[in-house]
């Protein structure tokens, strides 16, 4: 069997219906959301916007909301101060400039406070705007331990790789696949290699 097709087989198996962890109601959400999630966990991140999306359920709301109580609400998401801000500024962007609704353009998305391009893959993805791969930290780590990508590639390099790798069609679901294999398996702490379907093709184990 051919690596790719050996990769894909197991995360077929593993994950055969893969869903973002993330909790969201409304497309603007998962963007804030999305950003929040920088540098911590999708857990931290649902328990906090539980509150905040509760307490400013609008865009209007948060554009309105007091940066002193953003940031009570974000704080333990770390990189609070920055993130609040952000929220604030999204929420007043969009309603000020797009009358309370998320632009699908990927110009004017990435241009808001705090989304960059993985941020934005994760929405077109997930809101099955179009196919899209985005690059994590889980997905770094897993392309690079099993050369889907090469060690030394940024993350706009790997995310190339993995466009020519896997058929389009099935470009978002890879992209959960990896990130919950990262997330549970492939970890970057003892992951679970020994039980791994794909320890003879990584890195990982055959360094240990």
């Amino acid at each position: 069997m051919k690596r790719i097709e050996l990769i894909e087989n197991y995360l077929d198996e593993l994950f055969p219906n893969p869903k973002c962890e993330l909790n969201y109601s409304k497309d603007y959400e998962l963007l804030i959301s999305v950003m929040l999630s920088a540098q911590t966990t999708d857990k931290r991140v649902n328990e906090v916007t539980n509150i905040l999306y509760n307490k400013y359920p609008t865009l209007v709301s948060l554009r309105n909301a007091d940066i002193n109580d953003l940031k009570r609400i974000i704080r333990p998401l770390g990189n609070f101060n920055k993130k609040s801000e952000y929220v604030k500024s999204i929420a007043t962007i969009l309603v000020d400039k797009y009358d309370s609704k998320l632009p699908y353009n990927r110009k004017i998305l990435e241009s808001l406070p705090g989304v960059g391009r993985k941020t934005v893959n994760v929405l077109f993805g997930e809101l099955n705007i179009e196919p899209s791969i985005a690059v994590d930290t889980h997905v770094e780590r897993v392309s690079k331990r099993l050369n889907l990508a090469n060690t030394n590639d940024d993350v706009l390099e790997v995310e190339m790789h993995l466009r020519r790798i896997f058929k389009k069609v099935n470009w978002s679901k890879r992209h959960l696949q990896l990130v919950l294999f990262g997330r549970y398996y492939c970890k970057a702490i003892n992951p679970t290699c020994e039980t791994c379907k794909l320890n003879n093709i990584c890195k990982q184990y055959k360094n240990k």
